[in-house]
């Protein structure tokens, strides 16, 4: 995917530019990781990537596989094959009160439906089918999702994502708020999509989880990128010598 002159203004504040001139890629079997302090626009960045579902005056192009899509609203995103993975699962990732089962489709219900109509073993069957493949650790797909833990949240809010058969995926701070365990198993699944050839984005403000995990940084401070750098030459100095430069 290529991100080219992207400009956002605030939503409500309409002579404040959230987000400049920004410019991007990401690779095919590649993780690349925005880092930036809190309010830097990372995820005002995701967010107005996938569907311009936050900002106004929105400008520049998206390209996948070098052909530009239409990303104007959030189907078309998932339909050309985006996916954004919230940092905020418990208001804007999950419907609490609702089943594993419910959650898994609910990003692409088309493939469980016919004519408008659910096929309730359809759901119950892809829902099954992500249990097991990351591992969820619930006795049931008809678990209610707000009775899980942080990490297997995280992993229903996933499994949705991946149920739209994305090529491009955003992750916003993928493992905040879980257990050490279930990050671990966030990172392998990570690592899964990477060797399909997914392309990740992968925004943390863990310095030492972007540094694990990806093969090339983008740096960002206030609504910009300041730096790239490859892992090879990154440090948590040197992003926050980036930062503090500009």
């Amino acid at each position: 995917m290529e991100v080219e002159g992207w400009n956002v203004w605030h939503p409500e504040h309409g002579d404040r530019q959230v987000i400049r001139d920004i410019s991007m890629n990401v690779r095919a079997g590649e993780v690349v990781g925005i880092a930036g302090l809190m309010g830097s626009g990372r995820t005002e960045l995701a967010m107005s990537i996938f569907g311009k579902s936050y900002g106004r005056r929105i400008s520049g192009t998206v390209k996948l596989r070098g052909k530009p899509v239409d990303v104007s609203k959030v189907d078309r995103a998932i339909a050309a094959g985006l996916a954004y993975v919230t940092e905020d699962r418990k208001t804007l990732g999950l419907v609490l009160d609702e089943t594993i089962r419910f959650n898994t489709t609910l990003a692409n219900l088309d493939s469980v439906s016919e004519r408008g109509v659910l096929d309730f073993n359809a759901e119950t069957t892809v829902a099954e089918k992500y249990r097991k493949a990351l591992s969820t650790r619930t006795p049931s797909v008809f678990q209610i999702v707000g009775n899980l833990s942080g990490g297997n949240q995280q992993k229903v809010v996933l499994a949705k994502w991946l149920h739209t058969a994305p090529e491009v995926l955003i992750l916003d701070e993928p493992t905040r708020g879980i257990d050490v365990g279930a990050k671990y198993e966030i990172y392998a699944i990570i690592n899964d999509l990477s060797a399909q050839g997914k392309g990740v984005i992968m925004i943390s403000s863990e310095m030492p989880e972007l540094l694990g995990m990806c093969d090339r940084i983008y740096v960002m401070n206030e609504g910009a990128f300041v730096g790239e750098l490859p892992a090879a030459e990154a440090s948590q100095e040197r992003i926050m010598s980036l930062i503090v430069s500009e």
